[in-house]
């Protein structure tokens, strides 16, 4: 299984990988927008033309204020919650790693985006014909054995892109080989699961605007245990209602005849 490695680190904020997301998907140039936090990031946030965001922050870092870059795309989870909550299977788990998208059979309900963890996919809100909008993992490149298109275009190695477990071992390697560098964790290893976004910073990574209160285990592990036990909630409600109803049903028999009998 396939995925990124990402030191933050080593990141100059370039956006290069921006641009080449943009060449490779053809998307829609963003226009600037000035808004309140740091000054040089645009846009604020992803969007339906916006694939990957380099985010900045200007943190304290070795005593002096520094700009610290994120990196922020789809995370593709090991087990995608989006891909759990599309009732018609658009979103799929791909075998490389990719979490992929299937615009044809798409409903456009929209509960992939409230069921991502990262607040990922967007949605085409001014178009006739809207689709569901989020990076690939450029799974049409994987396919036919190339490069994601950020990944190759990266000035400073901050996005390398292989194998999962052996990225794993290289991040492992980072840390131990240099421990001042880094906050002591990947992010993306264990977050829900797992993901095939690995990432290492040199500031905490809320911070940096990634969410750190998710659970170890994926989210879907947790609605399996609702959905399987909805067989046998509904088969006792069934047999205590029954039951009840036949209590209900002979009180009324003995009552009817009780009266009868009064009569007589």
């Amino acid at each position: 299984m396939k995925g990124f490695l990402i030191d933050n680190s080593k990141c100059i904020g370039c956006r290069a990988c921006m641009v080449a997301c943009k060449q490779w998907n053809n998307l829609t140039a963003s226009k600037p927008v000035f808004f309140s936090g740091p000054g040089y990031q645009n846009p604020r946030d992803l969007d339906a033309n916006n694939f990957t965001l380099i985010t900045y922050n200007e943190l304290e870092t070795g005593g002096r204020m520094n700009w610290v870059f994120g990196n922020r795309r789809c995370m593709h989870c090991n087990d995608p919650g989006c891909a759990s909550a599309c009732p018609v299977k658009a979103l799929e788990k791909t075998p490389e790693g990719a979490v992929y998208w299937n615009a044809w059979k798409c409903i456009g309900c929209r509960y992939c985006m409230f069921a991502c963890p990262y607040h990922i996919p967007t949605f085409e809100w001014r178009s006739a014909n809207p689709e569901i909008r989020k990076c690939t993992m450029c799974y049409d490149r994987m396919k036919v054995g190339m490069v994601p298109s950020c990944a190759k275009v990266c000035p400073t190695g901050a996005i390398l892109f292989g194998e999962r477990a052996d990225l794993v071992a290289e991040a492992e390697s980072r840390l131990r080989n240099n421990p001042s560098a880094y906050v002591h964790q990947i992010y993306g290893k264990d977050e829900v699961g797992g993901t095939c976004v690995l990432i290492l910073s040199e500031a905490p990574f809320d911070q940096l605007g990634y969410p750190t209160d998710l659970p170890k285990r994926s989210l879907p592990s947790y609605t399996a245990q609702a959905m399987e036990a909805i067989p046998g909630v509904v088969v006792g409600l069934g047999l205590v209602l029954g039951i009840t109803y036949k209590l209900i049903n002979r009180r009324g028999e003995v009552a009817a005849a009780g009266e009868k009998g009064g009569r007589a």
